[in-house]
């Protein structure tokens, strides 16, 4: 388990090092858009995975919040992009959320019980805590759409929350 959790740290400063080259600051709505939804599906993967492979209850809960809320958020992105009659634009910053996402993932499918359940309840803090950081300090204050920049502060509050949830859970596991 601390590969995985070495891992994970590692994937996330790269994450981190993409951001830096690419400028993420530097991109537009519809680029933060795509960010966006690429996070929060990838979220909603863990949660399902941890369904499949936890028995933890606690896990469970929090599983199922994440495929609620973060299923809720992509929808009303996607109502305000119909809305808009735009279309969110695939990036660098997204295509590495994903690949980063598969290797976290290919970890994860190795590890049963307590030692999925910490990995996953790790993964859940930093994985927030890194999304959570990069919208609110990068791409809120460089949203130029009202609309896009009030959903994003919605949705900052409901995932400021899972991190909060999610921290508690790592306490709770070790």
């Amino acid at each position: 388990m601390k590969k995985l959790i070495s891992a994970l740290a590692i994937t996330l400063s790269m994450t981190g090092v993409q951001a830096s080259a690419q400028d993420v600051a530097a991109m537009n709505d519809l680029e933060y858009a795509h960010i966006a939804y690429t996070a929060d599906n990838i979220d909603i993967r863990y949660a399902h995975l941890a369904l499949a492979l936890s028995t933890n209850p606690e896990i469970h809960a929090f599983a199922n919040t994440m495929i609620r809320d973060h299923t809720a958020v992509n929808e009303a992105a996607l109502g305000l992009l119909d809305k808009l009659g735009a279309s969110a634009q695939d990036n660098a910053f997204s295509q590495t959320l994903n690949a980063n996402a598969e290797e976290i993932i290919s970890g994860f499918v190795e590890l049963r019980g307590a030692e999925f359940d910490m990995a996953y309840a790790a993964n859940e803090l930093a994985y927030h805590q890194a999304v959570n950081d990069l919208v609110e300090n990068t791409m809120i204050p460089n949203i130029d759409n009202a609309e896009v920049k009030a959903l994003f502060q919605q949705g900052l509050e409901i995932f400021k929350a899972h991190e909060g949830h999610a921290e508690m859970m790592v306490e709770a596991l070790q």
